[in-house]
């Protein structure tokens, strides 16, 4: 018997069954925190339209979304590794490296679009897989590995920089930009592009056989390895999979700032990327998540940093707000696994 058949629920009569086949048919897209989610911004957007006009113009909108697009999109996968129970810290040291690279390579070659974009994926898909491997079969914990790798993609990256700065960037990638040629009727192509990526990805863990692996390892791993689960293997796509969307979301970073790089490029990331999917109800503990959940958590967490800026207010107090989500969200998510437990 497969894990499917071992998962799959019992035959039902009469309404509720007809209900449940539906149910199969047409699910929810949205669930449970995610309608939360979706009203505390309905909320935020109306305070902060009535308080700051200038908020619910074009002209702020579109650089929200380029600014949500690179943390969202790097999330899509950090929701995959928090769903099996692990973490990336190093995403930071990780956009760092890509960036100079496919700067530095930019500056020198000036290689085309399809160039660039291929070098970021394949030198985060790299990084990836050194953390996967690390992490899958040297069996130590996520957050120890992701930590010192983090300090060896920073040192790698400042070695790459050689100086302070990279000028002179060519505009190949303004296609993710911020500018006219970074939009498609409007809507940033960036957004665009993250919202497919994020549509395939939550198709994956909704409907296809290695999404529900996913959640079975990080519900149990062990049970998950006794059902036939290749659990190692999963868990090195898990991370794979981020570094290559780390490698895009580089080159999202690189198109929405100006023709100089600086140091300071990924600083901060790691942090935004985690808050984004654990607001948007991924459990730290691992064995739920949701895609939608996370895109809605990166809209979020970018919507108090601009709301913040726009009010006048000290930067300080977006991470104050930040902080108090992040608390708010871990909190329930702790209580619903010990009201489950207890049930």
């Amino acid at each position: 018997m497969t894990l499917d058949e071992r998962t799959k629920p019992a035959p039902q009569s009469g309404r509720p069954a007809a209900a449940a086949t539906a149910k199969r048919i047409l699910p929810l897209p949205v669930t449970g925190q995610e309608f939360v989610l979706i009203g505390v911004l309905i909320v935020l957007w109306i305070l902060l339209g009535i308080f700051t006009p200038a908020f619910l113009t074009p002209n702020s909108i579109q650089p929200l979304l380029v600014s949500v697009a690179p943390i969202a999109l790097i999330g899509i996968g950090m929701t995959f590794i928090i769903i099996t129970a692990g973490i990336d810290v190093s995403v930071g040291g990780a956009i760092m490296l890509c960036a100079v690279i496919v700067a530095k390579t930019l500056v020198s070659a000036d290689i085309p679009l399809i160039g660039a974009v291929a070098l970021a994926v394949a030198v985060g898909l790299v990084l990836g897989l050194v953390n996967g491997f690390l992490i899958a079969y040297g069996r130590v914990a996520a957050i120890i590995i992701t930590f010192g790798t983090a300090n060896i993609f920073q040192f790698l990256a400042l070695r790459v920089f050689g100086s302070s700065t990279v000028n002179g960037i060519p505009s190949t990638l303004e296609v993710f930009g911020r500018g006219e040629a970074g939009r498609t009727l409007g809507v940033p192509n960036s957004f665009a592009i993250m919202i497919i990526i994020a549509a395939v990805a939550w198709w994956y863990l909704r409907h296809a056989s290695g999404g529900r692996h996913l959640f079975a390892i990080g519900g149990n791993a062990n049970a998950a390895r006794l059902v036939g689960i290749k659990v190692q293997p999963r868990v090195l796509i898990a991370y794979a999979l981020t570094g290559a969307l780390v490698g895009l979301g580089a080159c999202f970073i690189l198109a929405s700032g100006t023709a100089t790089l600086d140091q300071s490029v990924g600083s901060g990331k790691e942090l935004q990327v985690i808050a984004a999917v654990v607001i948007g109800g991924t459990s730290i503990l691992g064995g739920r998540g949701s895609v939608i959940g996370t895109v809605l958590g990166a809209i979020l967490v970018q919507t108090v940093t601009s709301g913040v800026t726009q009010l006048g207010w000290p930067s300080q107090l977006a991470n104050l707000f930040v902080g108090i989500f992040i608390i708010i969200a871990v909190g329930t998510d702790l209580l619903r696994e010990r009201a489950r437990r207890k049930a």
